[in-house]
């Protein structure tokens, strides 16, 4: 989906470059194709944020930014808490001080299905939220959050359910990301075991792409609404991990392990999503499927353990310390 956008994004500040999978989007910074502008600015600091609203003077904002690894949520709830519930309120605080002055914003809210939690699937817009791990409950608060600011001040702002969304660029400490990779390295030989949590855990899994395009169709109704953002259909781990195995040629039991490191303290058992209101009153619905998706990020990680094969055979070594 091209829009033909001027993007602006917000990086932290670090003393390394970490914007490798954006690389594709940005180029010279005087070639008129160049569409990506980064600024450093930080959840945390909510001077940085209202500076870069007020100097972008933006149509719409999308707020994707948290730390967004469920387990890492228990290892560290405050911070967590703080970059998501805390670094939403900051955002909104600084773009109501853009509308106060005038500006004209639409805001799109990154939320959560780990919103739901324990909640008996199908999950729907009036699903009644049940969390189950710091993330959840950070992603809820920014929720609600955002209704409030919607209903007190008249802002245009969507809350978007997403379900899992997965593509070739998901990082890969997330569960589909972590498998296509393991086993596509394992296949050619660097390295020998893939470790995982439960196996049992059944997910909603559709196509980034096809979400983004849902993200943006929200901001562009005649009023702001929330929306829950799904395939409504769903898998578990286990059969998430066999097709890709079955497009790989390879016998999974063979390499897969469970380990107790990756179960989480709260199990969040079936999310399987309703996106109804979003197929009636947005005429959103998802194109790729699970086979597709699986077929997509396999190809994607195939190349890049081929790339690694012609390394190592070239006399070089490769360190990893993948699970």
């Amino acid at each position: 989906m091209s829009q033909n956008y001027d993007v602006h994004g917000i990086v932290r500040r670090s003393s390394s470059f970490n914007t490798g999978r954006l690389t594709h989007l940005q180029g010279d910074g005087n070639d008129p194709l160049n569409k990506l502008t980064l600024h450093h600015g930080d959840m945390l600091d909510g001077s940085s944020l209202r500076r870069i609203i007020f100097k972008v003077q933006p149509d719409e904002i999308y707020n994707l930014a948290a730390q967004s690894h469920v387990m890492v949520s228990y290892e560290q709830p405050e911070y967590t808490s703080d970059v998501i519930a805390g670094g939403t309120m900051r955002l909104l605080v600084a773009l109501k001080d853009y509308v106060d002055s005038g500006g004209q914003v639409r805001y799109y809210q990154a939320s959560s299905s780990e919103m739901f939690g324990s909640a008996a699937p199908p999950q729907s817009e009036d699903t009644p939220f049940h969390p189950r791990s710091p993330y959840g409950v950070s992603k809820l608060a920014a929720y609600w959050q955002c209704v409030n600011y919607r209903e007190a001040y008249g802002m245009f702002i969507c809350n978007g359910i997403l379900f899992n969304h997965e593509s070739p660029l998901r990082g890969e400490a997330f569960v589909t990301r972590k498998i296509t990779r393991a086993m596509t390295r394992i296949k050619y030989g660097h390295q020998s075991c893939l470790y995982l949590g439960n196996l049992e855990a059944r997910r909603d899994w559709g196509f980034a792409g096809d979400y983004v395009e849902a993200m943006w169709l929200m901001l562009q109704g005649d009023k702001p609404d929330d929306f829950v953002i799904a395939t409504g259909e769903s898998y578990s781990v286990r059969e998430f991990l066999v097709e890709v195995a079955s497009q790989l040629d390879m016998d999974w039991e063979q390499c897969v392990k469970t380990d107790e490191r990756y179960m989480r303290p709260a199990e969040v058992d079936f999310l399987l999503g309703d996106a109804s209101k979003a197929r009636r009153l947005l005429g959103w619905k998802p194109r790729v499927g699970l086979k597709d998706l699986v077929a997509m990020m396999v190809s994607h990680d195939t190349e890049l353990a081929r790339q690694e094969r012609t390394l190592v055979d070239a006399g070089h070594q490769i360190r990893d310390s993948r699970g």
